[in-house]
């Protein structure tokens, strides 16, 4: 396969020559060009054949946000990394970068304490998630497609069996995907959701807050020792563990800073094994798009705990990975494109409590006993 050819827009000559630099260093990358700010990189994409852009968020003149809509404007398909402060600034703006068709993002090695370890942040989080969002080493194909579907096995499930949680892991497209799915949760929601976004802090409270703000439901960024409820939801921390725990008659959300999974923190296995524990056959597990294998263990214990999982399919997927391998292992009851994921979580839940979901105009729902 040709080099991919990437892009590189900042305002920074510092950040712009660093970013550049590390990136050629990599085989499968070559830089196709560089710009200082969003007319000068407008004006160059026509000519250089870019496979990727990275994007400076806090540009003069034209900001990056006004340059990303132009850019979708002009190549909607054209992948987009927006590169952030990893501040409230940057968390805000990049939230509203990815609800405008920014692909994915990165945080700025602005602390870094040499040109060393800038570089090293550059190999870890830029390099592979430009790789996978062009698809180089095959993220789809790591969790390949079987020529026919992959048939989970049988599990045994009780007859009377009600799922009293839901827990969802996502990673690269997941803000967006988030974005759809929970705000169509209506408000009497019978049991509470629990999630896991792989962001750092400061970004997962914004996000939380941004996502309740367009929901019926209440969503929050977890803390210690919460007590869930039905209808809530809420995020696991940047830089947390979260996990569920039983406590008498109630059930509580735990935090730790414990060593990495899949190189993640908070990470969606731990959350998984975690409610597996706790709910065994109570617990509906969703997997929406993401980078890596992140949360196919998890969903395996789920499973064999008496559980369900469903994915998110690989055409509305943004990277198939987290998906993919848990499809790609048998372990899916369930494949759904993004706009259906909402109705299918709802559905299951309700037909759990020996009830019918029936659909209405305005996607207004009513809920009647089943006749036995």
């Amino acid at each position: 396969m040709r080099p991919l050819r990437v892009f590189v827009v900042d305002d920074s000559l510092v950040v712009r020559k660093i970013v550049c630099e590390t990136l050629a260093e990599d085989s499968a990358l070559v830089i196709a060009g560089s710009a200082s700010d969003g007319r000068s990189a407008l004006a160059k994409l026509p000519l250089i054949n870019a496979d990727l852009v990275t994007l400076d968020i806090e540009m003069e003149g034209m900001s990056g946000l006004e340059t990303l809509v132009e850019i979708r404007k002009l190549y909607p398909k054209l992948p987009v990394i927006m590169y952030s402060t990893l501040t409230e600034r940057g968390a805000s703006v990049t939230l509203e970068a990815l609800s405008l068709g920014a692909s994915d993002y990165a945080t700025k090695p602005e602390h870094a304490t040499s040109p060393a370890e800038a570089r090293e942040n550059i190999r870890a989080e830029l390099i592979p998630k430009i790789k996978s969002l062009c698809r180089v080493g095959g993220e789809r194909r790591v969790a390949p497609k079987a020529s026919a579907p992959v048939v989970p096995p049988k599990i045994v499930r009780p007859s009377r069996r009600r799922i009293e949680i839901v827990a969802i892991g996502t990673s690269t497209g997941g803000p967006r995907a988030l974005s759809e799915v929970l705000p169509s949760i209506p408000q009497d929601f019978p049991v509470p959701i629990v999630i896991v976004q792989h962001m750092p802090p400061v970004f997962t409270r914004q996000l939380a807050e941004r996502l309740s703000s367009r929901s019926a439901i209440t969503i929050s960024e977890a803390s210690e020792r919460v007590a869930l409820a039905s209808g809530r939801a809420w995020i696991a921390p940047g830089n947390f563990h979260m996990t569920v725990g039983r406590s008498d008659n109630r059930y509580l959300l735990h935090l730790n800073q414990g060593p990495q999974e899949n190189s993640c923190r908070p990470s969606v296995d731990v959350l998984f094994r975690s409610v597996a524990q706790v709910y065994g056959p109570g617990a509906l597990a969703v997997v929406m798009t993401g980078m890596g294998s992140d949360g196919a263990k998890g969903a395996e214990q789920i499973r064999n705990a008496g559980g369900e999982v469903i994915v998110q399919d690989e055409a509305t997927s943004v990277v198939w990975g987290m998906p993919g391998f848990i499809y790609a292992a048998g372990n899916a009851d369930g494949v759904y494109p993004l706009s259906h994921l909402e109705r299918e979580v709802t559905r299951r839940v309700v037909e759990s409590r020996g009830k019918r979901v029936v659909v209405g105009s305005e996607s207004a729902r009513a809920e009647e006993n089943v006749q036995k």
